[in-house]
């Protein structure tokens, strides 16, 4: 087949954007062939962009030889150009179609396609992510991630109003950022490298100068978890803000959530739709539970957790069946990372916290420890060897302040705002233990 080349022609709006206003008026249309319906004198062929779809009408009587021959040639997934008039009818669901005067066939596709494209005929996930390009054009999909886009963007304009600057750390790193052994090495002209946990460190050092940075970017954690909720390599939002403690940046980090939530129902409404989702603004402030309150209740439901031990899935199922989000605060020292502050009134507490929606866990943070010495005694209860983090240790001799911060998990705050229920949904070529392709 013989393709036509794009030339000077320049897409005027998205299929979206027309309405029966536009009625009477030339438009050129850029999309993909989602659908083809031959009814005899007349063919539909519904064209599909970023924003949605239009219904292309061809009575093959009427339009010229050119453009039937074109029409007669299509398959799904073409990529075609449609210029045409735009005609107010009561035929079609929005009340509008288009009446082709030149269509160009830009590519072709395969035939027989691995996904039917309207959705119509469900595939299971991993057949799905093996053809994740052609996954990814169905508009259930394509939703999740334009939410995830708006989400993002309310986090960065938040923080941004609130004085943080956007900093980029390394991300092949001599040392683990917090110990443990879920860690990816890498050659790095024959020294021994991993790729980053987290920002960690860098970005509490960083709070010297900068005082309140943040970071959006991947990360990578070797972990032989495969759940609906964990992946080898996620997106990481951190803040660290110098001079505050963990109540400080919990009070932060709710207003941020509750201004994404807002802006996600009020920019993402058709995705919303789409999912047949509704994402609801959360009152400030959020609940606020310690670990005691937690095993307190889930005793209450027969759930018995030896202090001092994490909190199983299984339990946080239990306990946030009724909940939206809420805090968890005064954990055990020992459950969590060696930078994490012990209380002062209480050493085998901590300043850390996770912030939970129902049972998962969206984010973890707390006041870090900013002095030298107890850092080191931290590191080495931790089994951890401080000279493997001298170039961090060393920062503590210049002058550091007092600081907290979180990191929030942004596949599973997309999980949230979506009502998607597996991580790998959320995630455009996700990454876990079986999974290296596409």
């Amino acid at each position: 087949m013989q393709l036509d080349s794009l030339d000077n022609w320049v897409r005027t709006c998205y299929s979206a954007n027309i309405t029966p206003l536009n009625d009477g008026e030339e438009v050129t249309l850029l999309g993909w062939v989602q659908e083809i319906r031959d009814l005899g004198g007349i063919r539909f062929i519904i064209l599909q962009d970023r924003e949605g779809t239009i219904q292309i009408t061809i009575p093959k009587k009427k339009v010229p030889a050119e453009v039937l021959s074109k029409s007669e040639a299509l398959q799904k997934r073409f990529s075609v150009g449609v210029k045409g008039t735009v005609k107010k009818t009561n035929m079609t669901p929005r009340g509008v179609e288009v009446l082709p005067k030149e269509i160009k066939i830009l590519s072709t596709a395969s035939e027989q396609l691995p996904l039917d494209i309207t959705g119509k005929t469900p595939a299971n996930i991993e057949v799905r992510l093996d053809a994740r390009a052609l996954d990814l054009c169905q508009e259930q999909n394509a939703a999740a991630f334009k939410i995830q886009h708006h989400a993002l963007a309310a986090i960065r304009d938040f923080l941004f109003d609130k004085g943080f600057l956007e900093v980029h750390t390394p991300r092949i790193i001599a040392s683990a950022t917090e110990g443990g052994a879920e860690l990816f090495p890498v050659e790095y002209f024959g020294q021994k490298a991993f790729l980053a946990q987290s920002p960690q460190l860098y970005k509490e050092q960083l709070t010297m100068s900068l005082e309140k940075v943040f970071e959006v970017g991947p990360f990578f954690r070797a972990e032989l978890s495969r759940t609906r909720r964990h992946l080898s390599e996620f997106v990481s939002v951190d803040i660290e803000e110098a001079f505050a403690n963990a109540e400080d940046v919990m009070q932060l980090l709710e207003q941020v959530i509750q201004y994404t939530c807002k802006t996600v129902k009020e920019k993402c409404s058709k995705e919303l739709a789409t999912l047949n989702y509704k994402v609801t603004v959360p009152e400030l402030p959020f609940k606020r539970v310690t670990y005691d309150e937690v095993l307190s209740d889930l005793k209450k439901q027969g759930i018995n957790i030896p202090w001092g031990e994490d909190v199983p899935t299984p339990a946080f199922r239990a306990l946030g069946k009724e909940r939206g989000y809420y805090f968890i605060t005064d954990w055990p020292t020992h459950a969590k990372a060696f930078y994490i502050k012990p209380r002062s009134d209480r050493p085998e507490l901590c300043e850390g916290f996770d912030l939970m929606w129902r049972w998962i866990e969206l984010v973890s943070g707390g006041t870090r420890i900013a002095d030298k010495a107890l850092l080191m005694e931290r590191m080495k209860e931790k089994g951890l060897n401080p000279d493997s983090f001298k170039y961090h240790l060393q920062a503590f001799d210049y002058g550091m302040p007092p600081h907290a911060g979180w990191a929030i998990g942004l596949e599973r705050l997309t999980m949230v705002l979506t009502g998607k229920k597996t991580i790998r949904e959320v995630s455009l070529y996700p990454r876990d233990r079986v999974r290296l392709t596409p």
